[in-house]
């Protein structure tokens, strides 16, 4: 089987692999930094610790080698995006590191048709994992069509052992939709978007506390049944991207030099 390896940075010092007392540490630690992959030589050179946003999980996972990556979900292209330019670092990251991330689709709150644009411009393949559809997160019911679908844990390291033999740059995008019975109803979850972005305009409310502020709203506002989502999208990408991982494994026969 798979083997996990969370990854954060502890006292300046980058780690791929915790132990349950760190994670608990870095989910409880209220002096635990957020950091994005521009963020690291600052967190390294000070010594401080802090937990990995997606662009900085693909940097060091990329770094010793890791091919496959899980998260919940991606940043994306902000509400006004284009117009902000508030777009994730996610995405940048996305097009840079060779790995498979896979995910939920970008967090809810995001643009999501722009977010697929800037993935294309960028020349990020995107694969729906069992689905015709990119997946929206904890909400059901996407209607954003995608050019590839993968139905196997097999294909999808198929078309990656393909893209490294041609050494075709950056990563691969897996998303994987969470089960109707799992996920909130489009209606639910826009109230409760609608809401946040309200109060984020209100309390001034920019940069990296935007995210933790949106999926605090959003929690509240559906009673916790956001937060139950999340937690059975997180197991549900663990679970296929720990298949990813073995197919992947058994395929190729060069790896990477680290």
């Amino acid at each position: 089987g798979a083997i996990p390896a969370t990854i954060a940075i502890r006292d300046g010092k980058m780690k791929v692999g915790l132990t349950r007392d760190e994670i608990e540490w870095i989910a409880t630690d209220n002096n635990i930094l957020k950091a994005s992959d521009r963020d690291i030589p600052f967190i390294l050179a000070r010594k401080l610790s802090a937990a990995t946003t997606v662009s900085a999980s693909l940097a060091i996972a990329s770094a010793v080698g890791i091919n496959v990556f899980v998260t919940g979900g991606i940043g994306g292209v902000g509400p006004d995006g284009f117009q902000t330019l508030d777009i994730s670092s996610d995405l940048v990251a996305l097009a840079d590191y060779p790995c498979i991330t896979v995910c939920a689709g970008a967090k809810a709150f995001m643009d999501i048709p722009a977010t697929l644009e800037y993935l294309e411009t960028n020349r990020v393949g995107v694969i729906g994992y069992q689905t015709q559809n990119f997946p929206l997160f904890y909400t059901r019911g996407s209607q954003y069509k995608l050019d590839w679908s993968a139905e196997t844990p097999e294909e999808v390291a198929d078309i990656y052992k393909a893209k490294m033999l041609h050494e075709h740059k950056g990563g691969l995008l897996v998303g994987v939709a969470l089960a109707d019975e799992d996920a909130l109803s489009y209606e639910e979850t826009r109230w409760a978007i609608d809401v946040a972005l309200a109060d984020i305009k209100t309390k001034g409310i920019v940069g990296k506390e935007v995210t933790p502020f949106i999926l605090a709203s959003i929690k509240k506002e559906t009673d916790g049944k956001s937060l139950t989502a999340n937690i059975a999208l997180i197991k549900n990408n663990a679970s296929v991207g720990g298949k990813i991982a073995v197919a992947l494994a058994q395929k190729l026969t060069v790896r990477r030099s680290i």
